[in-house]
């Protein structure tokens, strides 16, 4: 790649930064001349950019959405990065698995031969989501453009005879699945969706003004629903233990508790749940001495789950005949 090329790929990157760049801000991070971005900006033009020049003490420049696709320059790390994501595009639940592997074809063809060889070197496996779903493209489309323009949206979903009314807010994908996050209008409370059951209905309706989203954001408020909090995005049920286990073999199975070794074969964990019950349970899976230091109702719980699997080892299905080998 010839020196001039990579300063067209670094220009047209930072044109894709912001929406304005005065000129001699352009000089100034090339490190060349005003007249020498004047240029530059006439090869990207001539290339099928549509870039504007701007009023101003210096004048600038903006690039601008074009009607048709010029030809795409990437640097190295961008080319890798989207070939990546091409790649774990197919579990994603956006139901393009075979549009990503076409696409990913036509970009290795355009690839020149040391990025090829990149590319072809970094092998990984995406592991399937335990329970995805495909949401098709054209619904997550539809949702997201009448959550953008603020329109109300009327679709069916799971096969109910009633439409139901809402004011998108946002779409958010989690495990492989694909929600949309509305103010339900019939029911005046805001609800979680699940894409792949949705079929949407058009036209759609009258704009509306945005509502305040619990949690601050759609990424919070569906987290909080999802650890069974209305509000807060935290587990309603949280307590501390001691294990008789050394902190490096506890770690690799918590995702947001809070570890402390305390000895060679002793640690302090403390992590949530939703319900005091499942958190005992999952405490059990160590497979080790444990001592609850708080609260009260965590040590409640265990003292229920002993029961129950007291209960269980003294079942009649204990003593019953063994299938034959």
């Amino acid at each position: 790649m010839t020196s001039s090329t990579s300063r067209l790929l670094v220009l047209l990157s930072l044109l894709q930064l912001r929406r304005d760049w005065p000129g001699q801000l352009l000089a100034e991070r090339l490190d060349i001349s005003h007249r020498t971005v004047r240029r530059d900006v006439e090869r990207l033009r001539d290339m099928g950019y549509r870039i504007r020049a701007t009023k101003g003490p210096d004048g600038g420049y903006r690039l601008d959405a074009g009607s048709e696709l010029p030809p795409l320059l990437f640097d190295d790390d961008q080319a890798i990065a989207l070939a990546v994501a091409l790649r774990s595009a197919t579990q994603s639940g956006a139901g393009i698995a075979e549009a990503a592997t076409r696409a990913l074809t036509t970009v290795r063809q355009v690839m020149p031969s040391r990025l090829r060889h990149r590319l072809d070197a970094l092998q990984f496996t995406s592991l399937p989501n335990p329970s995805p779903t495909h949401a098709h493209p054209d619904v997550l489309v539809a949702l997201s453009t009448a959550a953008r323009a603020r329109e109300v949206l009327r679709f069916d979903y799971d096969g109910s005879d009633e439409p139901r009314r809402v004011e998108p807010h946002h779409v958010v994908t989690s495990a492989g699945r694909w929600y949309l996050v509305a103010w339900d209008l019939d029911r005046a409370d805001w609800r979680i969706f699940r894409a792949d059951r949705i079929t949407p209905r058009i036209p759609t309706g009258p704009r509306f003004t945005p509502r305040e989203i619990p949690g601050g954001s759609a990424r919070d408020f569906v987290a909080a629903r999802f650890k069974g909090s209305d509000w807060d995005n935290a587990w309603p049920c949280r307590g501390t233990v001691i294990l008789s286990l050394p902190a490096a073999d506890v770690q690799p199975y918590l995702d947001d508790a809070v570890l402390e070794a305390l000895g060679p074969d002793r640690c302090r964990v403390e992590l949530g749940s939703w319900s005091w019950m499942s958190l005992a349970a999952s405490l059990g899976r160590f497979d080790a001495e444990i001592e609850v230091v708080s609260p009260p109702e965590l040590a409640d719980a265990f003292g229920r789950l002993a029961e129950r699997y007291g209960r269980a080892a003294v079942s009649p299905a204990r003593d019953a005949p063994r299938p034959p080998h």
